[in-house]
């Protein structure tokens, strides 16, 4: 043996050594890490279900463990009404690698150590035997996870592909979906991406038409981090490609192309703030393009002591109350009472005085439809602020609480002709110019209507409000009065008993 190989056969051998030991060092620590990881998802799960009808729990059944490797079973349960009269538990094995260098990493050539790479997947029951044979007798759920000396985790989380009827009238197809999710330890920042080639789903409505629902080209993507407060702030990202839904008795095909949701929140000291975009980028109809339409939303200076102290009280008090009322007006019985004790109580008040102090502000940025023709938009800013009591009478309550309102509302008389032209489509009408006059006709009487009322002007083609409040003064379209005043003219235009009458 020459020199050279000597060397080699001594490397090979040390690292072989050394994977051994390490592999029985990790196999010694798996069940620490394991019963870790599974704490910190119930926390999680229990979070995410907080206030809703169920429970959630992931359990370790059993872990057979070797030196390079062990076998793990996992039970995830769920109970309450949300998961039906009868619980549901969901069964998994875990074939985990030891680390420091797994197999499956060093034949795909990754070489940074890992604590262990875990290769998990959902196992057949009576419960999911339909969904393995719709996954043609695979595990329908899988996954590969590596986990880190430091306890982060990254790995990829699949769908198998299903072509399965659901029911007798129910089919559905799915393309399949994978993704990949990036966590630091006890997930304190979490990074994941998907993505979804297709959906069909062919069922029978109520009226026996045939509806059928496509989807394509589903992106989803998060970055987050866990705030102070224990709950996740950052971005959420979801993208559809196109849809296409075909229903009724002419088979009719609403379809949507470029549709997309954003939403992101942020935390400042105490506060927490929130924004949420949605856009669809075209509209159709059989065919036709109809408009796009867009709407954004915004909350700022949200005290987040306060708001998580309320929600305490609404999940142990209000939620239990609405359902019980719910369920005694289903039977014909008088709704039961809410008590809350001399404690409760107080949380409420010193809460909601809390939150209003912190000045928070609802906005719906922008709601717009667009078509070929003109588009239509509205917005809405609504300031709160702290009154000088919680016990003053609700008229006055209300004139302290706001401290600003600002509503503008423009509809495009060119837009509706082109959404009702549309509409008279649908009803089967064939007669271009009857349908084109039959439009305008109604976009011109609707406008006549808004401003023969006093609600709104006429300015060019749109009919337009606008609403602005504050230090209880309105002016309402031009009009300057005292918020007394304006509820008074409004109502008396809507056919109420108001006393004020304004030229």
């Amino acid at each position: 043996m020459n020199k050279s190989a000597g060397v080699l056969l001594g490397i090979v051998v040390a690292i072989g050594a050394v994977s051994a030991g390490g592999a029985w060092y990790t196999g010694s620590k798996l069940d620490g890490v394991l019963n870790t990881s599974i704490a910190d998802a119930n926390k999680e799960l229990q979070a995410a279900l907080a206030g809703s009808n169920g429970t959630a729990s992931l359990e370790l059944v059993s872990l057979d463990r070797h030196v390079f490797s062990s076998t793990a079973h996992y039970r995830l349960k769920g109970e309450g009404e949300m998961f039906g009269e009868a619980p549901v538990e969901l069964l998994f094995v875990d074939r985990i690698e030891h680390g420091p260098l797994p197999f499956s990493r060093l034949v795909s050539l990754k070489w940074l150590p890992v604590l262990a790479t875990s290769h998990y997947e959902l196992e057949k029951t009576p419960l999911t035997e339909k969904w393995f044979a719709a996954a043609k007798d695979k595990s329908p759920v899988k996954g590969v996870v590596n986990i880190g000396y430091d306890n982060s985790t990254k790995g990829t989380l699949e769908f198998l592909p299903l072509e399965t009827a659901l029911d007798d009238k129910s089919n559905l197809t799915f393309s399949g979906m994978k993704l990949d999710v990036d966590a630091s330890a006890q997930a304190q920042k979490v990074k994941a991406d998907g993505y979804m080639d297709s959906l069909k789903l062919t069922t029978v409505a109520e009226d026996q038409t045939p509806v059928q629902v496509e989807l394509n080209g589903l992106t989803v993507a998060s970055n987050l981090n866990k705030s102070t407060y224990g709950y996740y702030t950052g971005e959420n990202t979801i993208e559809l490609t196109s849809s296409k839904t075909t229903f009724g008795a002419k088979q009719s095909v609403l379809g949507f192309k470029n549709f997309e949701i954003k939403n992101k929140t942020e935390e400042s000291g105490t506060n927490a703030s929130g924004r949420a975009d949605y856009k669809v980028g075209e509209v159709s109809l059989n065919g036709k393009v109809v408009g796009s339409a867009q709407m954004a939303m915004s909350l700022k200076n949200l005290d987040i002591p306060s708001t998580m102290s309320l929600m305490q009280i609404y999940q142990t008090k209000l939620q239990p109350y609405e359902k019980a009322a719910t369920e005694a007006a289903a039977a014909g019985l008088p709704a039961p009472e809410l008590n809350l004790t001399p404690a409760e109580e107080a949380q409420v008040k010193t809460g909601l005085e809390k939150l209003l102090a912190a000045g928070p502000q609802v906005a719906l940025e922008n709601l717009s439809f667009n078509t070929s023709n003109g588009e239509s938009r509205a917005n809405l800013v609504l300031d709160l602020t702290k009154p000088q009591s919680m016990d003053l009478p609700p008229d006055q309550l209300v004139k302290q609480l706001i401290a600003l309102l600002d509503f503008n509302l423009l509809v495009s008389k060119p837009m509706l002709v082109d959404v009702l032209t549309v509409q008279s489509q649908i009803d089967g009408q064939t007669d271009a110019k009857l349908i084109a006059d039959q439009a305008s006709a109604t976009a011109d009487m609707f406008g006549s209507m808004a401003v023969g009322t006093q609600l709104a002007k006429l300015d060019g083609n749109n009919v337009v409000t606008k609403l602005h409040y504050a230090n209880n003064q309105v002016d309402f379209n031009g009009q300057k009065m005292t918020l007394e005043e304006f509820v008074g003219f409004v109502m008396s235009k809507l056919g109420g008993t108001g006393d004020v009458t304004l030229q």
